[in-house]
């Protein structure tokens, strides 16, 4: 099947947020649904929203190891009171007790009826059963109302959230046992390139050793997919036709490093071709210019660039959003915000393409900035071991000097 005229743009570089547009409108959610135990959830995304069946906290409770007492009763200007009762957290006040008395309390114990305001212990002096409170107490302090944290009917979580250790947490606190969530998506990975060898395997004459299926591998399990290796193919159309049209068959999405720019020994595209569609190729984006996004079958397909640090910029940048949309999260979490800091030195000028470049934190002039990693080339994957994030420039014929703010993201804020 032939290239979509509409969506793959050969006479130009795709601007970056054209391929997002691209992707919110042809990439939807593939997988189904299973409930699963609240232990197995962290990772997973969220298939129905999560709402409150009830108030948190339930009741009000004392916020400090102290004493309960009723603010009307300071009115009068007396500050010493009995001790009425002892109340412990799980142990609520089966007792009215009297007006005009103080119950000793301790944190997240039920308050006793009527009354609304703890002193705390270290404000008080006990003499003899009772307790000398400290002149000056604001009413209602040190409470924790009902209803303060959330109440029944709340929405406390959204579809399509990938689920983090405080939504669990949450969800434990209304009482869950099991969640909705969508099932892992499968994703399916190649390595292209007669050049390419085992690790292990010994080197024949002009071959390295693959990296990037080991890496964007361990890229793809930190982000909650169902990963299967499919192995490296060599640089032949009919092979890559093949192997990519059977794997096709039984994964949501396919990943193949290399073979997509116009080398005469560039083979992937046109295995795509054969085989279904390409939604957009080659982007205004550095590195990872040549990138294919497109379909076979079923299958959504992303043809990364052949350099390691473009194939994993690459996946970070552009493939996240297409592979977490496909497992059910919404848009705007695909590409995490970055935090804006100075950059620690001139970063060159970015030209006619988004760059990505490997950085760092580093502290400068006594303020925390980020310095590039001193070598940019896409080959040089020393480069992504020796820092710990990316910087963005956006594109421009200006060069960008020291002190200038940038957006940064940390590479463990992407690989989740």
């Amino acid at each position: 099947m032939s290239t979509d005229d509409c969506f793959a743009i050969d006479h130009r570089l795709l601007p970056l947020t054209e391929a997002y547009s691209l992707i919110a409108e042809r990439v939807a959610p593939v997988t189904g649904i299973e409930t699963v135990p609240l232990a197995s959830c962290a990772g997973r995304v969220l298939a129905d929203p999560l709402v409150a069946p009830l108030t948190q906290p339930p009741f009000d409770n004392s916020a400090m190891d102290g004493f309960a007492v009723r603010a009307a009763d300071l009115e009068s200007g007396n500050r010493r009171l009995d001790i009425s009762a002892r109340i412990a957290a799980g142990h609520p006040s089966q007792d009215e007790l009297p007006p005009g008395t103080a119950a000793e309390i301790f944190t997240g114990a039920p308050m006793p009826a009527g009354f609304d305001t703890v002193v705390m212990v270290e404000d008080c002096k006990i003499e003899d059963g009772t307790v000398v409170l400290p002149e000056k107490i604001k009413p209602g302090s040190n409470v924790r109302k009902a209803g303060g944290d959330f109440q029944q009917g709340d929405a406390l979580i959204p579809a399509g959230r990938r689920l983090r250790p405080q939504d669990i947490g949450l969800a434990a606190a209304i009482g869950t046992l099991k969640l909705s969530v969508r099932k892992r998506l499968k994703v399916g990975l190649f390595s292209t390139g007669d050049e390419l060898a085992a690790p292990g395997a010994p080197l024949g004459p002009g071959q390295i050793y693959d990296s990037n299926r080991p890496m964007l591998r361990a890229a793809l399990q930190a982000m909650g997919f169902e990963v299967t290796d499919l192995g490296h193919l060599p640089d032949k159309l009919d092979a890559l036709t093949t192997a990519f049209g059977l794997a096709a068959l039984d994964q949501d999405a396919l990943i193949s490093t290399g073979g997509v720019s116009v080398g005469g020994e560039d083979h992937v595209r046109a295995a795509i071709e054969r085989l279904g569609q390409i939604f957009f190729w080659k982007l205004a984006l550095k590195p990872g210019k040549p990138l294919a996004l497109g379909h076979i079958g079923q299958a959504a397909f992303i043809g990364l660039p052949g350099n390691p640090v473009s194939s994993l910029v690459s996946l970070l940048v552009v493939g996240r959003s297409v592979l977490h949309r496909l497992a059910g999260a919404p848009l705007d979490a695909e590409f995490p915000a970055g935090v804006t800091l100075k950059a620690g030195a001139g970063l060159g000028v970015p030209g006619n393409r988004v760059n990505f470049l490997r950085g760092s934190l580093a502290e400068k002039d006594g303020e925390l900035a980020v310095l590039p990693y001193f070598s940019q080339d896409s080959s040089l994957i020393s480069s992504l071991a020796g820092s710990s994030g990316l910087i963005e420039l956006a594109a421009g014929d200006k060069p960008v000097e020291a002190g200038t703010p940038v957006v940064y993201r940390a590479y463990d804020s992407l690989m989740r």
